[in-house]
């Protein structure tokens, strides 16, 4: 493949990443952790409620080392599959690890962690309990 052939493609690609419906997005990254045997995964309706995204998705890794896997995957596979780049963040420890995919925010967590922040409770409407465990 030539230079300029190349190029032409990446710029596809790239149109091709803005294309995506929110939808499409939500359910490869949920693909996704699945594949990577994500546990615990919640993902939550933010249309109408906030402005950062269409979508969140919960998840949980048994370990640090896990939880930094699932997230390296997912960026590899958004990139590959979708041409959309992801702003990351906490991936180096491992305990919280935040993807910022545009329309879907995804959030990976050690379950300790997450049992502590409780994430999920912010966004269940006032009149509804959580999930008892």
């Amino acid at each position: 493949m030539d230079a300029a052939h190349s190029a032409a493609h990446e710029g596809a690609k790239m149109a091709q990443a803005q294309d995506v419906s929110s939808e499409t997005l939500r359910d490869l990254i949920l693909t996704s952790l699945d594949e990577n045997k994500a546990e615990d995964v919640v993902q939550i309706d933010l249309r109408g409620k906030s402005s950062m995204g269409d979508y969140m998705v919960i998840a949980s890794g048994r370990s640090s080392r896990q939880v930094g896997a699932m997230a390296e995957k997912l960026v590899a596979t958004l990139k590959a599959d979708l041409g959309r780049l992801s702003r990351v963040e906490g991936k180096d420890t491992g305990d919280w690890v935040l993807i910022d995919t545009g329309d879907v925010i995804v959030h990976l967590f050690r379950p300790e962690v997450r049992d502590f922040y409780q994430l999920e409770k912010m966004w269940l409407p006032g009149d509804a309990q959580p999930p008892s465990a």
